[in-house]
């Protein structure tokens, strides 16, 4: 399998990406966003497994992030969503496709539902995996899943959050039992996801300034992030991924469904957050059927 990497430049910095797969065999190419914000693509590196079709697949490292080009040091206001957007735009002229399809996970898939409102030419379908159209809905669904957890939990996560020690191995230990329930139920954690958790860990810049210190804890500057009222601007075929046990419940991810005109969604019953790797192969071949379609 041919794989290239390469950097774009972006103002003054650079976004690394990897191509799996030739882009110049006529089929539509998938570019993959990864969540956070302030993940690696290693978590997300499964859906590589569909060059295997025929297609290019595209993994990058969102600025700030993996091996891309860290800025520990840039202010709150500097990670906006349309810094991200903008990342996005570069990454595609500078790979030069004159046709694309986009999948975004998690914080990936709301980023990729702000690029798909703006209606771009080139995109012709839009995978939208495991995330919310509303982070009102996203924290309202979180306090649920949180208050279905052991009351000792609750209690370690609560006196944590209070008191601002949210980085103590009390607290991280209690926020384990959230993420093996609703992040990732293949336990232990695989090694891909690891990286992309370490990764965290090593520079939360990112993370920290956009959603927090959890993923149930939201205090950055997503916290009251909505497309809800501009997904009818979304007119490309969608699909819709959730995990039966997923913390985007079907509650966070039901407007993309009533609202965007051409769109499916599958729910993966055995599967939380990550379906790509919790139901592998089915993830797989469910996003390869929705992209042949698209092609038909």
């Amino acid at each position: 399998m041919q794989v290239h990497e390469g950097y774009a430049d972006f103002r003054d910095y650079r976004t690394w990406y990897r191509v799996t797969g030739d882009l110049h065999t006529g089929r539509l190419p998938l570019i993959v966003a990864h969540g956070g914000p302030g993940c690696t693509h290693d978590y997300v590196d499964s859906f590589k497994d569909l060059a295997e079709t025929g297609r290019a697949v595209i993994h990058y490292d969102q600025l700030g992030n993996g091996r891309s080009t860290h800025l520990p040091s840039a202010t709150l206001e500097f990670w906006a969503v349309s810094l991200f957007l903008e990342e996005l735009t570069n990454l595609v002229n500078h790979l030069g496709v004159a046709k694309y399809a986009l999948l975004g996970q998690s914080w990936g898939g709301m980023l990729s539902a702000e690029h798909a409102v703006r209606q771009p030419s080139a995109l012709k379908a839009l995978i939208i995996a495991n995330s919310p159209a509303s982070m009102t809905l996203w924290r309202a669904a979180a306090q649920s899943l949180r208050e279905a957890l052991p009351a000792d939990v609750q209690a370690i996560l609560k006196r944590h959050e209070a008191t601002g020690t949210t980085d103590s191995v009390e607290y991280r230990s209690a926020s384990d039992v959230y993420y093996a329930r609703h992040v990732c139920r293949v336990q232990p954690i695989p090694p891909e996801v690891a990286r992309s958790f370490a990764a965290i860990d090593d520079d939360p810049t990112v993370y920290h300034a956009m959603n927090g210190p959890t993923e149930f804890h939201v205090i950055g500057s997503l916290r009251d992030w909505s497309i809800v009222d501009r997904l009818p601007r979304i007119q490309i075929p969608t699909l819709l991924i959730s995990g039966h046990f997923d913390e985007a419940t079907p509650a966070t991810v039901q407007p993309y469904a009533d609202l965007i005109p051409n769109v499916r969604w599958r729910i993966f019953e055995h599967s939380s957050h990550m379906p790509h790797i919790e139901e592998r192969e089915a993830c797989i071949a469910e996003v390869a059927a929705f992209l042949e379609k698209c092609e038909e």
